[in-house]
Parts: structure tokens; sequence; C-alpha cells
């Protein structure tokens, strides 16, 4: 089903410009945009030097904004490419004054451009679409793909943090990250059994609980 345009949206994203970095649309080709440098001044935005938290596919932000006070001695940047969806983690950040997330609304295949290589020192993957089709699996965002775009911003020792409802996107996971290298540092095969401290669930988590779906998590480390 097609998702309804929000109202204002244009003049909505434009009272979140600060916070906010939207993409140059003038190249079309992803491969070729990913490679022409617009690097995020994360020190100025920031102003700090703190570590990077990136979340790619961060939705409508309950779990970038609710983790980032938490942990207020890191910056997040939080990515989603739907801006139809994005302005309910922008409007959120804005409201409740939360200084250390900013957000950049691109695909997951052009961030090269945006940041420095080896400058994120965690990144999140919470419940990306499993494309469950064969047809589909070069855009499952652990393909490897994607893992190599992970590397290239990922610090030695970063790590990327997943969760998923999806056993078999699950296992496609694992034999990604091992396959281009990543250490799994630790696997949940249902997280509501084995919380971890600090997690914050996400809107999608709650739902798939709720139904009584397990959720697994993986932190795969870069080495």
């Amino acid at each position: 089903m097609r998702m309804h345009k929000k109202s204002h949206l244009e003049e909505r994203l434009s009272a979140c410009a600060d916070i906010l970095k939207t993409p140059d649309v003038t190249e079309k080709n992803m491969k070729i945009s990913a490679n022409i440098p617009d690097i995020l001044p994360l020190e100025r935005i920031f102003g700090n030097a703190n570590p990077v938290f990136l979340e790619i596919g961060c939705g409508k932000g309950k779990f970038v904004c609710e983790t980032a006070k938490l942990c207020p001695d890191i910056n997040f940047v939080a990515v989603e490419k739907i801006s139809n969806v994005l302005i309910e983690a922008l409007e959120r950040a804005k409201a409740e004054n939360i200084r250390n997330v900013y957000f950049l609304n691109c695909a997951a295949e052009v961030l090269p451009k945006y940041f420095e290589e080896g400058s994120v020192s965690r990144i999140y993957l919470n419940f990306s679409n499993p494309l469950p089709k064969e047809g589909y699996k070069k855009q499952r965002l652990t393909h490897p793909k994607f893992l190599s775009v992970y590397k290239r911003l990922l610090k030695r020792g970063g790590e990327i943090v997943q969760k998923t409802d999806d056993r078999d996107f699950y296992l496609f996971s694992l034999e990604s990250y091992r396959q281009c290298g990543f250490d799994i540092k630790a696997t949940c095969e249902d997280l509501a059994a084995e919380p971890v401290e600090g997690d914050v669930e996400t809107e999608h988590e709650k739902l798939f609980k709720e139904r009584g779906k397990p959720i697994f998590r993986v932190v795969a480390v870069n080495i």
C-alpha cells in the first residue's frame, strides 16, 4: 500500500534543517555518487570528538532517540531514506531537545560519501527488510555488497549490532559476516529470554514480541 505524503512535509523538513543532511541528487547513479565526497563535519556538528554510532534505517526514531538519551557521550547519526518516515524522528529529536543525534536522508549505498574511512565505532541494523525472495538478496542490508560499505566506515574493532525477527535473514547475515571477515562476537536467538542491558526496544520489536515472535540479535566485529 502506498504511503500518503505527510502534510506540509517540505516545510517540516526545513524546520529541522539544523539536524538534517539531505542528499545531493544531481548524480543519479548511486555508485558514482557514493564516491563524490560530501564529508560530514562531525566535530563541528556535535561540538565534540566523541565516538560516532550510526543507525541505518532509523524509521520513526524511537531507538536512536532513546539510545542517545541513555548515552550522552556518544554521537549518533541516524539514516533513513524515506523522508515521509524520517520527519517523525526529526520532530521527536527536536521536541525532546536531544543534542547528540543528527540525521541523514539517504540510501545506505551512498554512505561512503558522508564519512571518513574508519570514523564510525558502531553500526545498528534494526529490523531491516529481510527481502526473502532470492532475487532480492543483493538488496539485503547484510549482503556482502553492503558489508563492504560498512567496513569502509567502521574503525578496526568497530561493530555491527543487528536485530531481526526473521530467522532466515539472521542465518543469511551470519554467513555474510563470516564471508566478509567479521568476527561474530555475540549471538542471541530469543532476546526476550536473554535481554541485553541498555538495548532499547524498537517499534517493530515491541510489535513482534507481542505476537510471540523470537528476536534474533548479532554483534559482528570488524577485524
